[in-house]
């Protein structure tokens, strides 16, 4: 049991786990638009999560608290080193629009990673913005990328899907911030420390509501979709209410990350196996 539960926080804490939830936006993007799956765009969105993620949780920039991390620290490193040398090789099996668009994502990433403003600051220090930041990138991942990489346009039906996504993980990150308030720094101007944790919770809720609400009139209603994104709105509703400052230490880290993995799941469901029981 001590060894799977090693394990277990190694897939934690390597990325693993929060670079299948991003993936697992970028196939129903795909599924959504009915394009075809594009296993080496996945593959790369997979590795460059992984190398993105613990390049901002190892280069001593942000600060998020693994206690159990040490012994693991130098496996991670080589991990995310190999994982790097991959993303070199998948970076090249994509076209220049695709690379374009990551490097501008990836620009932001190392903004929210490095000290490049005064003071040392980065984007993750500046008040307010964190989260913001963070959904930015994983919508334009999962929902741009995949368009783009498609040679499909960015007209406004895309805009309001990437819309939605940003607000998702946008409520999907509120779960993280409640957790880490007995950790950041007050100049950090989280939503939680701005508004408190009860008002944080009814706004993540007004918040999916609001992207079940423009599903139903964005687009060519489609029963599958909207029951789908509906029965996840609910998941993530459930596990905000939920969310307290001291929570277990895999409620966020797993299961909330875990929503995008459901989230797939129940379209695949919906699309394919149970199509008569909801058109």
């Amino acid at each position: 049991m001590k060894y799977l539960r090693q394990a277990f926080d190694l897939y934690i804490n390597s990325s693993i786990h929060v670079a299948l939830a991003v993936v697992c936006f970028a196939m129903i993007s795909m599924l959504e638009y009915n394009f075809k799956i594009t296993y080496d765009l996945l593959a790369f969105i997979f590795i460059s999560t992984i190398t993105g993620y613990n390049f901002v949780k190892y280069a001593g920039i942000a600060k998020l608290h693994h206690s159990s991390l040490a012994g693991n620290l130098r496996i991670i490193q080589i991990f995310s080193f190999v994982s790097f040398l991959a993303l070199i090789y998948f970076t090249v099996q994509l076209s220049v629009n695709v690379l374009i668009a990551t490097g501008i994502l990836g620009l932001l990433t190392l903004l929210y990673a490095l000290p490049v403003f005064g003071n040392s600051r980065n984007l993750r220090s500046l008040a307010g913005i964190k989260i913001f930041v963070i959904a930015m990138v994983w919508a334009g991942t999962t929902v741009l990328l995949p368009v783009i990489n498609a040679q499909q346009l960015l007209n406004q039906p895309v805009l309001i899907d990437f819309f939605q996504r940003f607000c998702m993980v946008v409520v999907l990150t509120l779960p993280f911030e409640i957790r880490d308030l007995i950790y950041d720094s007050d100049s950090l101007e989280t939503i939680p420390q701005r508004i408190g944790v009860r008002k944080t919770r009814i706004f993540g809720v007004v918040l999916s509501i609001l992207i079940c609400v423009i599903e139903i009139f964005q687009r060519q209603f489609r029963g599958y979709s909207l029951l789908a994104l509906f029965l996840v709105c609910v998941i993530i509703g459930i596990f905000l209410l939920g969310s307290r400052e001291r929570q277990s230490k895999y409620y966020a880290s797993f299961w909330v990350e875990s929503i995008p993995i459901m989230y797939l799941g129940i379209l695949l469901l919906m699309k394919y196996v149970l199509p008569n029981a909801v058109y």
